[in-house]
């Protein structure tokens, strides 16, 4: 057997047929890194012909320590323990030829799964035996962090599509169908966009992630060539809006009419109807607000407001969230709850097996500064995926340890 470098066509020819995949060990992912100062090698092993694993490793540019990260980890059996040995140890002389201090790497190795609506708990059970092999053969454990130190979460939320898609909508938290069903209601609809369009999940995204225009700009070239992604918005139509204000307004106006007549006919129940109407006097100025902001926002915003918006990926049978946002002014419509109820939809109906929401914080945590995140996600039914972490494989001992202290995982491969 022999390490040997692929030529992208070899790459994907191996991931087609091997049934471990990541958006993150493609071709188009190793483009697009390119474009954000990383150099990609596409390493695979060989048994005369045939491609028995492989891995994409990216290098940043520049560096005097050169890191090989190898994101979503390597694509082999690591319950193969020859596999793994053999690959280690090749993939080691080769990147140490290039100059390469250590390998980092955060495999798509399954420590737990979480069922949180069942409060059901399944632990891997190669997990202790595949890790201490691991440990064997040099590789270093970063820990288990609880939130998003790692190059890749450690625990990401996956909703099931394998099932009818009315299925998986009453398997959705009550609380979100309601979201859901007034979403629809208030004039939110969903939209496949263009790439010309993507300047709205830049405009939701810019405060809080290391991602600008470009690297969207680039993902959705590199994975459009073979239609592996789509981007999808949500819009709120201000004329549906004002309308549904007014039938609301109508309706809670009627109801306080009605209260008014019945203090003034009804005698023996006038102080219970006095008090309804205390009540109502509440919900009418309420409702009376939101008229008022339906009619300002049809005024300003004839043509509609961009709400929320994503950047998915298809690979195989799943499909990943790249990216997502939402505009904060407008998070009471609940645009988002909508749109990923549209993707469970319509991915379910395709026969999609899995969307993969992406990343959430450790779900055992009593005290979790993520937890709204964590419940956003969670609240569609989504079980909870348990990884590894992240690993470190030293290369280069003498440059290793000039380094001394390893650099820090730069922001452009966290997701």
């Amino acid at each position: 057997m022999e390490i040997t470098e692929l030529t992208n066509d070899e790459f994907q020819l191996f991931i087609d047929t091997y049934p471990l995949s990541s958006i993150y060990q493609t071709v188009e992912y190793a483009l697009l890194m390119n474009t954000e100062g990383f150099d990609s090698i596409l390493l695979g092993l060989k048994d005369g012909n045939k491609i028995l694993a492989a891995s994409v490793f990216l290098i940043e540019k520049g560096t005097k320590y050169k890191i090989a990260y190898a994101p979503r980890g390597f694509l082999l059996d690591y319950t193969n323990t020859t596999l793994l040995k053999t690959f280690t140890k090749l993939a080691k002389k080769y990147l140490n030829k290039l100059g390469i201090m250590s390998i980092r790497l955060s495999p798509l190795l399954i420590k737990n799964t979480y069922d949180m609506k069942k409060g059901e708990f399944l632990k891997n059970e190669t997990y202790d035996s595949i890790f201490l092999n691991l440990k064997k053969l040099g590789y270093k454990h970063l820990g288990y962090n609880s939130y998003f130190e790692a190059m890749k979460p450690r625990f990401v939320a996956i909703i099931d599509l394998d099932k009818p898609y009315y299925e998986i909508f009453q398997n959705i938290k009550k609380e979100y169908r309601t979201k859901i069903r007034t979403a629809f209601k208030v004039g939110i609809t969903v939209h496949i966009g263009t790439e010309q369009e993507l300047d709205y999940l830049y405009m939701h995204t810019q405060n809080k992630y290391p991602r600008d225009l470009n690297y969207f700009k680039n993902a959705y070239k590199y994975f459009s060539r073979k239609g592996k992604v789509e981007f999808f918005y949500t819009k709120l139509n201000t004329i549906s809006y004002l309308k549904y204000m007014q039938e609301e307004y109508q309706k809670e106006n009627t109801i306080y009419l009605n209260l008014l007549n019945r203090i003034n006919t009804e005698r023996d129940n006038r102080e219970r109807w006095i008090n309804e109407k205390m009540k109502q006097d509440r919900i009418l100025e309420n409702k009376k607000q939101e008229l008022m902001r339906a009619t300002e926002l049809l005024q300003k915003n004839p043509e509609g407001i961009i709400t929320s918006s994503i950047l998915v990926v298809k690979e195989k049978t799943e499909v990943t969230v790249l990216m997502d946002g939402y505009n904060p002014k407008f998070k009471s419509f609940n645009a988002k709850h909508l749109l990923i109820w549209k993707l469970c939809e319509k991915y379910a109906n395709e026969g999609y097996k899995t969307l993969n929401l992406g990343g959430i914080a450790q779900v055992t945590l009593k005290e979790n500064k993520y937890a709204g995140l964590n419940q956003f996600k969670l609240n569609f039914n989504a079980y909870a995926v348990e990884y590894i972490g992240d690993l470190e494989l030293i290369v280069n001992h003498p440059l290793y340890l000039l380094n001394k202290t390893v650099s820090p995982i730069p922001d452009i491969l966290k997701k």
